[in-house]
């Protein structure tokens, strides 16, 4: 018996061209599901997909509203959604500028609430779906 089986399913992965997020998509796949690969590059994307059984390319920038819908509307219905696009800087807080760090709370939290926003109604007329959100925590040290 199969007890993780995604057959007719569709899963959306946010940034998984490369890392967690390419390894969660191949496991998607290999469950059966049809697997969308978002990249901020087109060719990034379509280079993933190529590999991977029964993958299209999904690229769209998960932090700009109009690109998430547009993106969710070419895709079609969802049912399983990953929100694991993130990023950090890795340099010292007294030279991180506001534009800097509002780019990585769009990239981290505002692009979770993104394309979840853009996904649940379908989920929700449908009666079904799942959305999981990936965290992630780096430890550093103070100077």
């Amino acid at each position: 018996m199969n007890l993780f089986d995604l057959s007719g399913r569709t899963a959306l992965v946010t940034g998984s061209t490369r890392g967690l997020g390419l390894a969660l998509a191949r496991a998607l796949a290999d469950a059966g599901a049809r697997v969308a690969i978002n990249g901020r590059t087109a060719e990034a994307a379509e280079a993933v997909a190529a590999t991977i059984d029964e993958a299209v390319a999904a690229p769209f920038d998960v932090t700009d509203e109009d690109d998430v819908a547009a993106g969710i509307v070419r895709l079609g219905p969802v049912d399983v959604l990953v929100n694991n696009a993130g990023m950090n800087v890795r340099q010292p807080l007294e030279h991180t500028s506001l534009e800097t760090w509002r780019h990585v709370l769009d990239v981290n939290l505002t692009s979770a609430f993104l394309v979840a926003r853009a996904v649940a109604p379908g989920m929700i007329e449908r009666g079904r779906g799942k959305i999981v959100n990936v965290a992630s925590v780096i430890e550093g040290r103070a100077a």
